[in-house]
């Protein structure tokens, strides 16, 4: 039998081994239920590894291998997936996101990482990072400014966020960084490439007050919810779990300003900061 050749690393391994998985699956002649139930994995998490939207570990791989007959092939190409410019935590979420056609994200405390100005970025990652190197700095910036780039498409991903007010008022790297990041997040407002909201203080309590909140639609896969916390997050695919969030992301919505107002906010307070800047 012909074994499938390794991966070349400057590819995209976790699309091309998620082809080669559904490619060797069917050829044995399983469903996505059958090779997931020995390693307690839903049929929908296969198709995601398929699909490329979730990181094929490497028990999975040596099940597979062992399963497909794949003569160690998949084993051997882990390793291009591990390596990532994203935290452990978020180097899942950050691969999903990629390949995502809607993001909707409700943020409590800072402007999301796919519309930070590296001004922003770097203020964010100076303030919480405080022993780290500059060239530390320097990478983090880099790869978050990379993952904006998933904008420079007209239409895809869809893209609707809702911030909170405390985000508009905390003032992160000063006056002038604040200006020009909200004016930034308006811009892409005003042409529509994203949709913004601004959940204000006035809408009192709500469902997701606990931290922030990231939903994902992925061709050929369920839905996903990412959560973070603390230098921490996880990936969820329970299709119960994400209903409640997404009840949660549209309950925001309905209390938040529409579209047209926040971005009048958005713009008078960039506009403050800019005035603040001014001797």
């Amino acid at each position: 039998m012909t074994r499938p050749k390794d991966l070349d690393p400057s590819s995209n391994p976790r699309a091309l081994l998620g082809a080669e998985l559904r490619h060797a699956r069917e050829r044995a002649g399983l469903s996505q239920e059958a090779l997931g139930a020995p390693l307690f994995v839903s049929g929908s998490f296969i198709g995601q590894l398929e699909a490329g939207t979730r990181r094929m570990h490497l028990e999975y791989a040596r099940h597979f291998d062992a399963v497909l007959d794949t003569g160690g092939f998949f084993a051997r190409n882990c390793g291009a997936l591990a390596k990532s410019r994203y935290p452990d935590h978020f180097a899942e979420a950050a691969e999903a996101e990629a390949v995502a056609t809607a993001i909707r994200e409700y943020a409590p405390q800072l402007i999301p990482g796919l519309l930070q100005t590296q001004g922003y970025a770097r203020a964010v990652f100076c303030d919480g990072r405080p022993s780290a190197t500059d060239g530390e700095i320097d990478a983090l910036v880099a790869a978050r400014l990379d993952r904006s780039r998933l904008l420079d498409d007209p239409t895809t991903p869809l893209l609707w966020t809702i911030l909170d007010e405390s985000i508009l008022r905390r003032e992160v790297g000063g006056p002038s960084v604040m200006a020009e990041a909200l004016r930034h997040v308006a811009t892409l407002g005003r042409k529509r490439r994203v949709i913004v909201q601004v959940l204000t203080f006035a809408a009192g309590g709500h469902m997701a007050m606990e931290g922030p909140l990231k939903l994902m639609v992925c061709p050929d896969a369920a839905p996903l919810v990412y959560l973070q916390g603390f230098r921490t997050g996880r990936l969820e695919d329970d299709p119960a779990s994400v209903a409640q969030y997404e009840l949660a992301y549209d309950l925001l919505g309905a209390s938040a300003l529409s579209p047209r107002e926040s971005l009048a906010l958005i713009e008078s307070v960039a506009q403050d900061y800019a005035h603040e800047e001014q001797p």
